[in-house]
């Protein structure tokens, strides 16, 4: 009899205990049919551009053949049909998708790690040292983004992938920074700050071991739809022809075919499927997104 009720109230108390973030979140997906179809779709194009990759061969996917170009859909063993140069479309859609994905990841990580130390220090810390840095952070957010990292797309030497990444973190760091500052504006005055600075604990402690926990929700939040932005940023510059170097593939360069009147109208092989997976990648990013968020506000959350 002891036994049993040890484990009756060992499950009790199981039931009772709130359900993990994790849990929480992929709760929130689950129930709204939306975002699990977007949940897939990731899934779906992350398989077909990172794992279908390990099975091409990079040198080959840019290399040009004359006599094999402009094939439409399934024309000559070519699914998506070939471009100008002879190269298989649906090659570069994978080798150009995941390029586009691994930058915005890339700027993500860059902007989200600043962002975050920055928004940390000056929501803390308040006064002088805020009001500095957010002067700061409103110059960099004044000037024109796009037309300074054209310029300096055409004039930095050895222009690569890892050149575009820092170019595009060097402004994105500021929005998350202004949002990350918000948050920690709101918690710096809450008991558990005060009883911390009470005992003693040293800034560095309050700031990463007691505040940033707090805010792990909006963490999340904001990492998913930057991602999203990031990629978009990357795809405007490599259509306009200031991305990505002209030999690495990616779905900016491959929308770039609908400059052409003659592509959009007789040749939607080229452009077509780029532009479908940048909508698909943000639509779901977007719609997963609004789960995440009501994932993190318990007045959200679907019942």
């Amino acid at each position: 009899m002891a036994k049993e009720k040890k484990q009756n109230n060992a499950k009790t108390a199981k039931a009772s205990l709130p359900p993990s973030g994790l849990k929480v979140v992929w709760r929130e997906i689950w129930k709204d049919k939306v975002a699990r179809l977007a949940f897939f779709v990731i899934v779906a194009i992350l398989l077909l551009t990172f794992v279908g990759s390990l099975f091409l061969n990079q040198g080959k996917i840019t290399e040009m053949n004359v006599l094999d170009s402009y094939y439409g859909w399934g024309q000559n063993g070519h699914l998506l049909g070939t471009d100008d140069g002879g190269r298989d479309i649906l090659n570069l859609l994978i080798m150009g998708g995941r390029n586009s994905i691994l930058i915005g990841l890339s700027v993500t990580l860059i902007t989200e790690i600043v962002g975050l130390v920055v928004g940390l220090v000056s929501g803390y810390y308040g006064g002088t040292i805020d009001a500095i840095i957010m002067r700061i952070v409103d110059f960099i957010q004044v000037l024109p983004q796009l037309p300074i990292i054209i310029v300096l797309t055409t004039t930095i030497n050895n222009y690569n992938a890892f050149t575009l990444v820092l170019l595009i973190a060097m402004f994105g760091w500021t929005t998350t920074a202004r949002y990350y500052r918000s948050f920690i504006l709101s918690q710096r005055g809450r008991d558990y700050v005060l009883a911390s600075k009470t005992s003693g604990s040293s800034d560095f402690t309050i700031m990463f071991r007691e505040v940033l926990p707090n805010i792990t929700s909006m963490i999340i939040i904001d990492v998913v739809l930057t991602i999203a932005g990031n990629i978009g940023i990357e795809t405007t510059l490599s259509f306009i022809g200031y991305g990505l170097p002209s030999t690495t593939p990616s779905l900016g360069t491959l929308i770039g075919y609908a400059n052409d009147p003659v592509n959009v109208i007789n040749r939607p092989w080229l452009w077509l499927p780029a532009t479908i997976m940048l909508l698909l990648i943000s639509l779901s990013i977007n719609y997963i997104g609004r789960a995440l968020q009501r994932a993190g506000d318990a007045r959200q959350r679907e019942n």
